[in-house]
C-alpha cells in the first residue's frame, strides 16, 4: 500500500484529508504538523507522495520543497493553499512541486490527483530501471533483494574498463552477468568473447588464449588469431580462471598489465584494448595461500569483484525462475505450478542452482500428465536434516512459502491484480487481503 503524508499545522485539516484519502484512494496517509516534522518523516520513511500546506509557521511549504530537493527526493508533491494564490503555487511548482490544489476542492479531486500523480511516479521509476537495465534484455530473472543487488552492482561497475572478479557457485549465472556487463558496458558493439578454461586441454590454452603463427608447433599449419585477439575493443570473459596453470598465469598477468602479447612462435607483439572479466566458483584467495593462483595475478583480476547469490538465498525467485522455464520448454500451452510442487522447490537446497532448476523443470515438462506440475512430477528429494548444508539456512515455514509465492506472481504480472489472482487461484478479495496481511508495496512505492 502506498503512503501519503499530509502536511498541516491545523491538525483538524490534515486529519480530515487522511481520514478521506483512506477511505477514497486506498492508501496509507500520514500526518505531520510542521515542515520539520514532515523532513524527519521522510528521512527515515517511505513516502509516495506528499500533500504540502504553503502557509505554515516556521519552516512552511516553500522551505520544504527546497529542502525536498537538496535531498534528491523523488516522490511527488502536491502543494495546496487557502490564499487562493496563483502565482504562490506557481512559484512552489518551479521548486519542484508536481500539481498544485485549493483547499475549497473537492475531497475526490485531491485522491484523483494523489493517484495520478503515484501512478506517475511509478511509471517514471520503471521506466527509469528500464533504461538502466532493461529486464528483458537480462537473463538474470528475479525480483528478490540479493538480485536487485546484483543488478545495482552490475549497473555501476560495467561502465568501469578495469577488470572484475565474478564469483558464484557452479550452475549460478556468472556468464549471464558476464553477458550484461558486456551489454552495459558501452562495448555492446564490439565482440564478447567467452572461454572455460577449465575445459580447455593445458597444452592448447596457450594458443586459443594468444593465437599462434604457421609452424609453431607440429600441426600449426597456418597462422591462428587467439581469443584475446578477436575480442579486441570488446569483452574477453575467463570463465572458471582458477583452473590455469602457473604458466599461463604469468602470461595473463603480463598480457592485462601491458595490453599486449606474443602469439605463440611469434616475434612481433599483438596490442589489444580488452575489457577482462574473469569468474570462479573457487575461493582464489585460499587459492593464493595454497599456491595454486598468483597473488600478483588475483590483485589484478580482482579490482572489482561481482558476488551472485546462491539460489537458495534467493528462495522468492524460485517460482518465477520455475515458470519462466516451463513457459520455455511447455511449447505453446505451457503448464503451470500447483501448490504441492512450490513447496517442494523451496525446501530444496538447489546445490546446483539455477542451471539445475532449468534441468529439473525440462524433465518436469516430460514428465507431466496434467495441465499442472506437481509434487511427483520433479525429480527431487529433500535430504534429511542430518544431512542438508548448513549453509542453506534454517528451514521455511509454509507461511513464508506463501508469501514468497504470491510475491513473485505479483511481480511476474507486474501487479496487475486481476492476473495475479487468477494466476493463484484465489478471489481478487482474497489476494487484497494477502497484500496487506503480509505488506507488499508495488516497484517504485519501496525505496
Amino acid at each position: 500500500m502506498y503512503t501519503v503524508l499530509i502536511v498541516d499545522d491545523v491538525a483538524a485539516m490534515a486529519e480530515q484529508y487522511a481520514y478521506d484519502l483512506r477511505r477514497l484512494a486506498s492508501v496509507d496517509a500520514r500526518v505531520a504538523s510542521s515542515g520539520d516534522e514532515a523532513l524527519q518523516l521522510v528521512a527515515t520513511e517511505n513516502v509516495d507522495c506528499m500533500i504540502l500546506d504553503l502557509e505554515m509557521p516556521g519552516k512552511d511549504g516553500f522551505a520544504v520543497l527546497r529542502a525536498l530537493k537538496e535531498r534528491g527526493a523523488d516522490f511527488p508533491v502536491i502543494v495546496y493553499t487557502g490564499t487562493g494564490s496563483f502565482d504562490r503555487c506557481v512559484q512552489a511548482m518551479r521548486l519542484g512541486a508536481y500539481t498544485f490544489i485549493d483547499k475549497a476542492d473537492p475531497v475526490e479531486r485531491v485522491a484523483r490527483e494523489v493517484e495520478t500523480a503515484i501512478e506517475r511516479r511509478v511509471l517514471i521509476a520503471e521506466v527509469t530501471s528500464l533504461r538502466r537495465y532493461a529486464a528483458e534484455d537480462t537473463a538474470l530473472r528475479g525480483s528478490s533483494a540479493p538480485m536487485q543487488k546484483l543488478k545495482d552492482a552490475i549497473a555501476r561497475v560495467a561502465p568501469i574498463p578495469s577488470p572484475i572478479l565474478i564469483v558464484g557457485e557452479s550452475g549460478s549465472g556468472k556468464e549471464l552477468v558476464a553477458r550484461d556487463i558486456h551489454r552495459l558496458s558501452g562495448r555492446t558493439k564490439e565482440p564478447f568473447i567467452a572461454v572455460n578454461c577449465a575445459a580447455l586441454p593445458e597444452q592448447l590454452v596457450e594458443s586459443e588464449l594468444f593465437g599462434h603463427e604457421r609452424g609453431a608447433f607440429p600441426g600449426a599449419d597456418e597462422r591462428k588469431l587467439g581469443l584475446m585477439e578477436l575480442a579486441a575493443g570488446g569483452t574477453l570473459f575467463l570463465d572458471s580462471i582458477a583452473e590455469l596453470s602457473p604458466k599461463l598465469q604469468g602470461k595473463l598477468l603480463r598480457a592485462l598489465d601491458q595490453l599486449s602479447f606474443y602469439r605463440v612462435g611469434g616475434t612481433q607483439k599483438v596490442e589489444v584494448d580488452v575489457r577482462i572479466l574473469a569468474a570462479t566458483n573457487r575461493d582464489l584467495a585460499a587459492c593464493v595461500n595454497e599456491g595454486t593462483f598468483r597473488d600478483d595475478l588475483f590483485y589484478r583480476v580482482n579490482t572489482i569483484a561481482v558476488e551472485l547469490p546462491a539460489l537458495r538465498d534467493r528462495a522468492v525467485d524460485i517460482p518465477l525462475l520455475a515458470r519462466r522455464f516451463l513457459q520455455q520448454f511447455g511449447g505453446a500451452n505451457p503448464p503451470g505450478l500447483a501448490p504441492d510442487a512450490v513447496d517442494l522447490l523451496g525446501r530444496y537446497p538447489w546445490p546446483g542452482n539455477v542451471r539445475e532448476l532449468k534441468n529439473v523443470m525440462e524433465r518436469a515438462v516430460l514428465l507431466a500428465k496434467g495441465p499442472l506440475i506437481r509434487a511427483s512430477d520433479l525429480t527431487l528429494q529433500i535430504p534429511s536434516p542430518d544431512a542438508v548444508d548448513r549453509t542453506a539456512g534454517p528451514a521455511i515455514s509454509l507461511a513464508e512459502l506463501e508469501r514468497r509465492h504470491i510475491e513473485s506472481v505479483l511481480h511476474e504480472t507486474s501487479w496487475h491484480q486481476g492476473r495475479a489472482a487468477a494466476a493463484l487461484g484465489i478471489s481478487s478479495k482474497t489476494l487484497y487481503r494477502k497484500i496487506r496481511e503480509y505488506g507488499f508495496r508495488r516497484p517504485g512505492g519501496v525505496d
